[in-house]
């Protein structure tokens, strides 16, 4: 199967059984990506697949043949952070930090689809991600600002 991946065209050989979860983290070594429930029900490993929020833990990798994968690791040129992730660290929405790929990733295709959201959006938007560390205020504090930054740029 081919897969881009962050813009990286990829030649792969998946197992019947195998997520993209692991494809991504165990033959692609992109580990921003985490598996944390390995269920669907905390959105830690939430990409984007074709423009759309996923759950990698839950989505076969041989079904993404021809398919555009983003991960955290794509939201940002190597050694450089998005608007959005400095955002994410302005805010201190971040705490432990496990959940933030995924909690970056849904942000970022919220804003791609919705540059100005409302708080109502924005807290629709990330309902799929759970934060043990209960930082939601500074998450949507942090998307508004990464969306106002983008709006005066």
């Amino acid at each position: 199967m081919r897969l881009t991946v962050n813009g990286r065209a990829h030649d792969l050989h998946p197992r019947d059984d195998e997520s993209l979860l692991e494809l991504l983290r165990d033959r692609l070594a992109l580990t921003g990506t985490k598996l944390t429930c390995d269920r669907g029900e905390c959105g830690a490993c939430t990409v984007q697949l074709d423009g759309a929020v996923v759950y990698s833990c839950l989505t076969l990798a041989a079904a993404c043949d021809g398919s555009a994968v983003r991960t955290v690791e794509g939201l940002a040129p190597p050694g450089a952070l998005s608007a959005l992730q400095q955002a994410f660290i302005a805010h201190d929405a971040a705490q432990c930090g496990y959940c933030t790929p995924g909690q970056l990733v849904t942000a970022q295709a919220l804003l791609d689809r919705t540059p100005h959201p409302t708080d109502d959006e924005i807290v629709a938007a990330m309902s799929g991600n759970l934060c043990r560390c209960g930082t939601y205020p500074k998450i949507v504090q942090a998307i508004r600002a990464a969306a106002e930054a983008s709006h005066g740029a």
